[in-house]
C-alpha cells in the first residue's frame, strides 16, 4: 500500500523538471488586431497575413456626426443651482409684493401707476423713432 502512494508523489515532483515541449502550450495570439467602424456600403478591409480585422457597420447618416456618447449631456449631479431656484421663487412671489400692479396681496395696486408710465414712455419712444424700437 505504501508503494502505491509513493510512486504517484514522485511522479508529481518530477513533472516540473520535464522540458517545456512536453507540456501543452496554447498558440501565441496574432500580432495585430484591427477594430474599424464602417459606414454605409463601404467594404471592410481584408486581413493580411497574421492579422485580424473586426468591422462594425453603422448607417451612412452617422458618418460625420459626433459620437453618440459625446452628444449626450450628463445630468447635473445636484439638480438646478441655488441661484436659479431663488430667481424662480422671486418671480412667483412678485405678484403679491408692493409695486406689482395686481389684485393679490397688500399694496399690490401701488405698481399700476408705474406700469402705466413705463408703457406710455415706450409708446412715445416708438412714435419718435418712426416705428423703430
Amino acid at each position: 500500500m505504501r508503494q502505491s502512494v509513493v510512486l504517484p508523489l514522485i511522479g508529481l515532483m518530477l513533472a516540473p523538471l520535464l522540458p517545456g515541449s512536453a507540456l501543452a502550450q496554447p498558440a501565441p495570439p496574432p500580432e495585430r488586431i484591427i477594430n474599424l467602424l464602417v459606414y454605409g456600403d463601404d467594404p471592410c478591409p481584408q486581413s493580411k497575413g497574421d492579422e485580424i480585422v473586426v468591422c462594425a457597420r453603422k448607417p451612412e447618416s452617422e458618418r460625420y456626426r459626433i459620437p453618440k456618447k459625446l452628444r449626450e449631456k450628463p445630468e447635473p449631479a445636484g439638480g438646478p443651482g441655488w441661484g436659479s431656484q431663488v430667481a424662480t421663487m422671486e418671480q412667483t412671489q412678485r405678484q403679491i409684493l408692493p409695486n406689482s400692479c395686481s389684485v393679490n396681496g397688500s399694496n399690490g395696486f401701488t405698481g399700476c401707476t408705474a406700469q402705466m408710465l413705463q408703457q406710455w414712455f415706450a409708446e412715445r419712444r416708438m412714435q419718435q423713432s418712426k416705428g423703430e424700437p
